[in-house]
């Protein structure tokens, strides 16, 4: 019951953080594209999205694998979950820092 309790709340904020970057690469992507002179950031966004896209599709995975009534799926989950909510972040920061330094 407590375990199931504390895979759900992992994997739901690793879904929150991976949906966080891809939104954040969402934004990018739209803004750039109304400003003259936008594109090489729409391209940088571009190479960005298939690593949200994997970092979402994990936690996601995870997610499921959290709704499992045995205690081996929710460790699985919250390490999965983890592991994918960590590294999206990671992800974000290192878009957020590339696209300030001008690195596109």
């Amino acid at each position: 019951m407590v375990l199931g309790v504390v895979a759900f709340l992992v994997t739901l904020a690793a879904v929150l953080a991976a949906a966080g970057h891809a939104g954040y690469l969402a934004m990018l992507t739209s803004a750039a594209k109304k400003r003259p002179g936008g594109q090489p950031a729409v391209d940088f966004a571009r190479k960005r999205f298939p690593i949200a896209g994997v970092g979402l599709g994990v936690t996601l995975l995870a997610f499921l694998i959290g709704t499992g009534d045995t205690a081996g799926a929710d460790i699985f989950a919250i390490l999965l979950g983890g592991g994918g909510g960590i590294a999206s972040v990671k992800a974000l920061q290192s878009t957020q820092s590339k696209f300030r330094r001008g690195d596109f």
